[in-house]
């Protein structure tokens, strides 16, 4: 028997099978949660579909998280066809591509707005309305942060001050539900080859200078963030709220140089 038997969950943000958030349907199915999905718009709808059914699932709802009336019909499909919700997770994220080849200063208003909208506003919206589903149940909810919001990561640009904002938003939002008996987390995923990944001008190199600084000295993968999504969703973690918690290999926690082996050579030719 799984951890997560007989909690429902809708994941949000699957574009396909190297999606993080795949990752975490992955682990929670295999935990035993029974599971729902949305897709953005028809141009992922049949692939989000399959998946589902991969997953045992044929709960599949359309929401564009910039519009409202697609998050409160969301709610009400959900309500309709479950009654009641444990989990959600929020892995959403957005920036127009352009934002992410100059520096922040080049960053214009309109993609400043669109950031900050779909992924930092989408959260609020998206547990405002299905909060009620959640009555009773000791809910819990997760989204995906990354380490731009931290330190300055070249070319994350708009999308590490959204994910700033993002990381600000659980931790009110973790006061704000608590009254319910509800929690919220962050999962700060090191840097994984995802579709949304290639936006990032540079991105192959920051995934070789991640992997090679770590102290590990390996990527994460989507099965590494899996797992704790569903640490994180389960009563285990039931006094755990508000906190982003890092799934990076350790990569946050290291200075310039990285790992003493890499230091030797490099510096000392040993």
């Amino acid at each position: 028997m799984g951890i997560l038997e007989g909690k429902k969950a809708l994941i949000t943000g699957i574009a396909n099978e190297k999606s993080i958030a795949y990752g975490i349907a992955k682990a929670f199915y295999r935990e035993g949660a029974e599971l729902a999905f949305t897709y953005a718009n028809e141009k992922l709808k049949s692939r989000v579909k399959e998946i589902a059914l991969e997953f045992g699932s044929e709960l599949v709802f359309e929401c564009d998280v910039s519009k409202d009336e697609h998050i409160k019909s969301l709610a009400q499909e959900i309500g309709s066809a479950w009654g009641s919700l444990d989990i959600l997770v929020h892995s959403i994220a957005f920036a127009p591509r352009e934002e992410f080849k100059g520096g922040v200063i080049d960053t214009s208003r309109e993609g400043f707005k669109i950031a900050m909208d779909i992924s930092v506003y989408s959260l609020i919206a998206l547990t405002r309305e299905l909060l009620p589903l959640m009555e009773g149940r000791n809910g819990s909810i997760i989204t995906l942060t990354y380490y731009g919001a931290e330190k300055v990561v070249p070319h994350y640009n708009v999308m590490g001050i959204a994910k700033a904002a993002l990381e600000s938003t659980v931790r009110y939002l973790a006061y704000d539900i608590a009254k319910y008996g509800h929690r919220i987390n962050a999962i700060s995923a090191g840097p994984v080859k995802t579709l949304a990944a290639y936006s990032i001008t540079g991105f192959h190199l920051l995934m070789e200078h991640t992997t090679k600084v770590n102290p590990f000295g390996r990527a994460i993968t989507i099965e590494d963030v899996g797992d704790t999504a569903v640490f994180l969703c389960s009563d285990w973690a039931r006094a755990i709220t508000g906190e982003v918690i890092h799934v990076d290999n350790g990569y946050h926690i290291m200075g310039v140089f990285g790992r003493e082996e890499d230091i030797k050579k490099e510096v000392f030719g040993e």
